[in-house]
């Protein structure tokens, strides 16, 4: 297990120097705000499928295994919801009583839907380890050997993926383009991180 330094922050934030997330430009080598999602991509030459089924090019970032990371830090590193998820739960059980208060015959099971959504925002997540990436959805787990990642697709309106050798993607929960840095990082260089200079 690699134990460097690590900055105990909450791994929910990453800050990334004010750079913009929407867009990064690898070619120009400037960071310039004018590009849509399809150009946020960052490609090494490995080998990385970025179109949808209806052949719309999505942003994505090619795995990149000799590439060296910028910093070392401890694994498994673990990428959750973010904290302002919880607040939603207040609001949940407020509208669940109300239901309940109703009808306790017809609507009193609301009130365990507070409950379930604690539960799921407690349990998906993204770990990264020395052999890969371990996701955790709502009802399953599953172990991404690095070998098998090919690189990370960014669609405009959905969760990242990551892209595996044999075309197939996998929903990686809690992690956003802004987590690139420390995603690099925890993947030894693995995983390119863009606002590298």
């Amino acid at each position: 297990m690699r134990t460097v330094e690590n900055n105990p922050a909450d791994n929910d934030s990453v800050d990334n120097n004010a750079l913009d997330n929407n867009a990064v430009d690898n070619n120009s080598g400037d960071n310039s705000p004018a590009h849509d999602d399809a150009a946020d991509a960052v490609n090494t030459g490995a080998p990385s499928d970025s179109t949808t089924g209806d052949g719309k090019a999505d942003g994505a970032v090619a795995a990149n295994p000799a590439r060296p990371a910028t910093e070392v830090i401890a694994l498994p590193v673990s990428f959750h919801i973010s904290k302002l998820a919880y607040f939603t739960i207040p609001l949940t059980l407020l509208v669940a009583v109300i239901l309940a208060g109703a009808s306790v015959v017809w609507l009193g099971w609301t009130i365990i839907v507070p409950v379930l959504l604690l539960l799921w925002i407690r349990r998906v997540r993204t770990d990264v380890t020395d052999t890969g990436l371990h996701v955790v959805h709502t009802l399953g787990e599953k172990d991404l050997p690095w070998d098998r990642i090919r690189g990370l697709q960014f669609p405009k309106w959905s969760s990242v993926r990551a892209v595996l050798d044999d075309g197939s993607r996998v929903r990686l929960p809690a992690v956003t383009f802004r987590d690139l840095p420390l995603l690099s990082a925890a993947s030894d260089g693995r995983i390119p991180d863009p606002y590298a200079k």
